[in-house]
């Protein structure tokens, strides 16, 4: 059984389908119309819900924190212990919310279907908004697409939402709401089951290791940003899934004097402070890595464990040396991420192995990361690139080039590195190592680049690194580059 609050009405589900979403439990299963489906792949936002968990903030108070995601590739198994909330619950005692209000005082909707999933998104923003703030807004709303009336009436209801915002029942409710979220605070494992299908929430890395072993078929679910597309975009059957995102000890990120480890299902969005604190090229990327939504649901290690040849993160982490733990059972190896990768969507995983955690070394500071896309928001790589040199007194002693979008799978630039080490840091050694990314790789040709277009924009990128390391006074770095 999973328990959940519905707003404010308890819930316990039990035989439900496990490759049930979210948005389709609200409007087949109950009725909750106002969330709707757009594309059923994460990039429209018309079906963004907010979900309400237990926080301890930075001074050891129990909070709420209240995050948008997408219910089209959301399972109703990752509800379990928390609150969700719907268009519907926002209206209270037949007055609008005040994000709704402001919806309608800035006329920021005319056909009316985006609209729910940009009242959740304002909804969430002014939660976690102590003051109008644009850029915020922006990240906000970014994972929302409207093709009536613009965005600046949009934006223009976010300054006015999160200006003076008053307190409203969610507010008034709050020690109420806490009190109910830990009273049905997951004491043991959990499980959805259909009878031809289920899925199983387990609490420690001890329980996932010993469910994954007895079920080594299962289909390991983190945010579920990448699996859920099998069930909504494939019609494919899931017929047992395993949720890791009540693991606790997975959702860590614990920083030492020489490095950063980041727990396998730590979610985007809480990796981002870590991650742009030691690098901040690392945390420009990720305010790219798709919407606000995917970030608040995707995960670090889901990432990498689904192998993706475009995965933004992967390539960064191999330029940085990083490495990943897989455990199995009661054994864990740790292994280079670059190792990891041998083929496309083919892995060095083991059967019942699973990633624990990331682990990524600190202190180096000549490290760069540049994304190239077709849109600046919400998009994926054509080109994803991590450059990480070590320089002492002109001449290059350490490279790792690192590619996405280039091959089969996130991959090294060995050829390239190898025209780099050992060589003087100038204009005529780039020119040598950009020569050498020909050697490298082959890409393919694909709707969002042509192979020419990936190599030649692969080698302008290695000039462009040349060139901000010249001028560090010239603020050229930036990660959005399109």
């Amino acid at each position: 059984m999973i328990q959940f609050l519905l707003n404010q009405e308890l819930r316990s589900e039990h035989a439900l389908d496990p490759n049930l979403t979210v948005l389709n439990y609200l409007r087949e299963h109950l009725g909750k119309s106002g969330t709707k489906e757009g594309c059923a792949s994460g990039d429209c936002g018309a079906c963004t819900v907010v979900v309400g968990e237990l926080h301890t903030d930075d001074q050891g108070a129990e909070q709420i924190r209240y995050r948008s995601l997408n219910s089209c590739l959301t399972f109703v198994s990752s509800l379990h212990g928390k609150q969700l909330i719907s268009v519907e619950d926002l209206k209270h005692q037949g007055q609008l919310h005040s994000v709704q209000q402001a919806m309608v005082e800035c006329h920021g909707s005319q056909c009316g279907f985006c609209t729910p999933g940009f009242v959740m998104s304002l909804f969430a923003l002014q939660k976690n908004s102590d003051a109008p703030d644009s850029q915020k807004a922006h990240e906000a709303l970014a994972g929302n697409l409207c093709r009536c009336t613009g965005y600046r009436p949009i934006l223009a209801a976010a300054e006015q939402a999160c200006c003076n915002k008053p307190q409203d029942q969610f507010d008034s409710r709050q020690a109420e709401t806490i009190a109910r979220l830990k009273a049905i605070a997951p004491t043991q494992t959990g499980e959805l089951n259909s009878g031809d299908k289920r899925c199983l929430v387990p609490l420690t890395v001890t329980d996932l290791a010993d469910l994954y072993d007895a079920y080594p078929q299962a289909r390991l679910l983190a945010g579920g940003t990448d699996l859920a597309l099998e069930v909504t975009q494939f019609h494919r059957t899931l017929p047992v899934m395993i949720y890791v995102g009540n693991i606790e000890e997975m959702k860590r990120i614990d920083d030492f004097d020489d490095r950063l480890e980041i727990g396998a299902a730590t979610a985007l969005s809480d990796c981002y402070t870590a991650l742009h604190h030691e690098y901040p090229d690392f945390g420009e990327l990720l305010h790219r890595f798709a919407s606000l939504q995917i970030r608040n649901q995707g995960t670090l290690g889901g990432n990498i464990g689904n192998a993706s040849p475009i995965g933004d993160s992967p390539p960064l982490l191999i330029a940085l040396g990083a490495q990943i733990v897989l455990c199995k059972g009661e054994t864990r190896r740790t292994l280079a991420l670059e190792d990891y990768f041998i083929d496309y969507r083919v892995t060095a995983r083991q059967d019942s192995e699973f990633i624990e955690k990331i682990i990524v070394p600190k202190g180096h500071t000549l490290f760069r990361a540049y994304k190239v896309s077709k849109r600046l928001d919400d998009d994926i790589s054509a080109v994803c690139a991590a450059f990480n040199l070590k320089i002492e007194n002109g001449v290059i002693n350490e490279a790792r080039v690192a590619f996405g979008g280039m091959a089969a799978t996130p991959k090294r630039a060995k050829s390239c590195e190898a025209a780099l080490v050992g060589a003087t840091w100038n204009s005529a050694t780039v020119e040598k190592a950009c020569a050498a990314l020909a050697e490298d790789f082959t890409p393919l040709s694909d709707f969002r680049a042509s192979k020419e277009y990936r190599l030649l924009s692969a080698q302008n990128l290695l000039r462009k690194y040349f060139i901000e390391l010249q001028t560090p006074h010239i603020e050229t770095r930036v990660t959005a580059y399109v």
